[in-house]
């Protein structure tokens, strides 16, 4: 063989080994053969219930896909991180996924503070955050290509719940009792938004920290206002005591609102909890529900971890299937680019759970923008209304 056909047949060797291992040579996170992602969420602290099984659903949904080949000639490897629902152990987590662990992108992040303390550094990197349980409308505003959130949010859920709620069963006494987090204060800027186009006033504001446990001032200055509807900035525990609380005092002539933050099946199972409402954006995985989709699920997730799935393992399992769609749109030569193109290309999704249509584009990165009115009967969850947005 002549120097100059030797010349050519190593150029030749060295592009089919270009196509074959895609952009493993340059893109983080991604070999020729597996992409790693990161999760950083809560598995010991107040926000576990949706940490937990989020997790557990984002492995579940990728070991299904692995088993059937992965995507594109690609296993999907996920790292979950415990942050406990702290912002400094968020930034810790983050910190050693991007930098240690180099992951391509983080899904499923749980929380509005964790999210928005780990975003600087998170896209300086180029990691994209997918679908975090988080309706913050920082999530997606202002617009970067790397965030993508799948429905509606905080603000925009607590104000339909409002809007229902004052028009259509004559509430006159908005107040609001939040936890004082980036959370919490979406819930005030949803209510103080839907009061005004209303032309009512917020009579009354508490605040208080995620761990606390005694409600009685916030309770006592809440009925000392005359409320007859409180929305709620609430997750799970500080959901669930002062609501019980309230009842047990005799509070009886005032509606209680949360957003899709409570609706959740520890929430709803809770004693005392009948007549709570809350702002829902998919079916509840129930084992008896008459979707079949979701009473499959709720077989196979209990198969596999030896536990009921709750609304969080429905937000994991969605958010690791769309991320699925946004790599399989990408093709094989897998690059943050192309994966960005592969996620704006997703339209008309439809998950297992009857969430809302998702559409994402160019300059679209909320996907959805409904939610529906749920209340707590019989320790269930059931909707009381069609999807509700703006």
């Amino acid at each position: 063989m002549t120097p100059s056909a030797r010349i050519a047949a190593l150029a030749a060797i060295l592009a089919t080994a270009t196509v074959a291992g895609g952009a493993s040579a340059q893109t983080r996170g991604v070999t020729a053969n597996e992409i790693v992602l990161g999760m950083h969420t809560d598995l010991s602290g107040v926000a576990a219930t949706y940490g937990v099984s989020s997790s557990n659903a984002v492995k579940m949904r990728f070991e299904e896909i692995n088993a059937q080949g992965g995507v594109n000639g690609r296993k999907i490897k996920v790292i979950v991180e415990d942050q406990g629902y702290q912002v400094p152990k968020a930034v810790q987590a983050c910190n050693k996924l991007i930098n240690r662990d180099k992951v391509f992108a983080f899904i499923a992040p749980l929380g509005t503070p964790m999210n928005n303390a780990c975003f600087k550094e998170e896209f300086a990197a180029g990691v994209p955050n997918l679908f975090p349980l988080s309706s913050a409308r920082s999530m997606y505003e202002p617009f970067n290509r790397l965030k993508f959130i799948a429905g509606a949010t905080y603000v925009d859920q607590i104000r339909a719940g409002i809007n229902y709620l004052v028009t259509k069963q004559g509430k006159k006494k908005l107040c609001v009792m939040y936890q004082d987090t980036d959370f919490g204060k979406e819930i005030v800027e949803g209510a103080e938004e839907q009061a005004k186009k209303l032309g009512i006033k917020i009579v009354e504001m508490t605040a208080h920290k995620p761990t606390d446990s005694d409600f009685t001032a916030s309770l006592t200055k809440l009925k000392s206002a005359g409320c007859d509807l409180v929305a709620m900035g609430t997750i799970v525990k500080d959901t669930i005591v002062p609501y019980t609380a309230a009842r047990k005092e005799g509070w009886n002539d005032v509606t209680f609102l949360g957003s899709a933050a409570t609706y959740d099946l520890v929430v709803g199972a809770a004693p005392g909890m009948d007549g709570f409402y809350g702002m829902g954006l998919t079916e509840m995985p129930y084992a008896d529900s008459k979707v079949a989709s979701v009473a499959n699920f709720v077989k196979q997730y209990k198969a596999k971890f030896n536990i009921d799935p709750n609304i969080g393992a429905v937000y994991g399992y969605v958010a690791a299937d769309l991320t699925v769609k946004g790599l399989q749109n990408a093709g094989k030569n897998l690059t943050l680019d192309s994966f960005i193109s592969g996620m704006e290309a997703i339209k008309g999704y439809h998950d297992i759970f009857g969430g809302p249509e998702i559409n994402f584009g160019p300059k679209i990165r909320q996907g959805a923008n409904s939610s529906f009115l749920a209340e707590v009967k019989g320790g269930r969850w059931t909707r009381v209304t069609e999807p509700l947005g703006f």
